[in-house]
């Protein structure tokens, strides 16, 4: 048997719609040099079927996202790692634009696009996640944040820095302890904005808020195990939080009744993470 180069690795629980969807993308991907391989991380038993034409690992017990990945990288055979979500749409050109960017010590991540713009909340999320990757990602060889949705490194690198910690961020901020962790072993990020997906997160106001109340909440986790390590605090964030740009950002938006709506919800969105951050906080202490 053929040993592919690179494993698309996708964790999933209780969304067969959405990873349908992302498989169908996947599928269409232009394989890299050397071929790729898809495997899915079943996390939980919630009757989710087996798809076929890819390679299925279960993980019986749910464990979230950041455990799903960690699965799927012990299970896979590539010797590059890629991951997306189950609500990620990957663009044809995905996985070479990845591939071409990426090298010993180095973790590549790529552009996200919102694929439902006529959510206002899944572009007003998606829009943060924009504001995020032009303030720490400045210098796009020397990036400082790579969400795990849009993600490669070398499967050694992986295993060597520990991989995402699920212990203390199961469902939110592994991505951010990961690349922080990732940066204080001396190993570089990249940003390639060539490697593109695209993601369907369809949510209301509930879901908006709870996301990031949860985000919050990771935030508290990962400023603890920053100190704790000694990569950093909580003063490296807030020269983001109180930078005007995240709202003349918003305004140069078009169309404006889009910008508008997108401003709106930033005060909605600090004040989730700045109450999930409390409560993490207050639970610990």
């Amino acid at each position: 048997m053929t040993v592919p180069r690179v494993s698309a690795i996708v964790p999933t629980a209780g969304r067969p719609a959405q990873l349908e969807a992302c498989l169908a993308a996947l599928g269409a991907v232009e394989p890299p040099e050397g071929g790729f391989e898809i495997v899915v991380v079943i996390d939980g038993d919630d009757g989710t079927p087996d798809p076929h034409g890819v390679r299925v690992v279960r993980q019986p017990r749910r464990s979230g996202p950041a455990a799903a990945r960690n699965t799927g990288a012990a299970h896979a055979r590539g010797e590059i790692l890629a991951f997306t979500d189950d609500d990620c749409l990957t663009d044809r050109g995905w996985l070479r634009a990845l591939v071409a960017a990426l090298a010993p010590g180095t973790a590549v991540g790529g552009r996200t696009e919102n694929a439902l713009p006529g959510n206002r909340y899944a572009d007003a999320s998606q829009h943060i996640l924009d504001l995020v990757y032009a303030h720490y990602n400045r210098d796009a060889d020397a990036a400082r944040f790579l969400a795990s949705n849009n993600l490669a490194v070398h499967r050694q690198d992986f295993l060597a820095t520990g991989g995402f910690d699920a212990g203390r961020f199961p469902f939110a901020s592994e991505d951010r302890d990961f690349c922080d962790r990732w940066r204080a072993s001396g190993r570089q990020l990249r940003y390639t904005p060539a490697a593109v997906v695209r993601h369907a997160h369809d949510m209301d106001l509930r879901g908006f808020v709870g996301q990031h109340l949860a985000y919050g909440r990771g935030a508290a986790r990962y400023h603890r195990a920053r100190q704790a390590r000694g990569s950093g605090s909580f003063r490296d964030d807030l020269p983001f939080h109180f930078d005007a740009q995240l709202y003349l950002r918003t305004a140069r938006l078009r169309p404006a009744r889009r910008a508008a709506g997108v401003a709106a919800l930033l005060p909605l969105w600090q004040a989730a993470n700045a109450a999930g951050y409390a409560l993490e906080r207050r639970r610990v202490e």
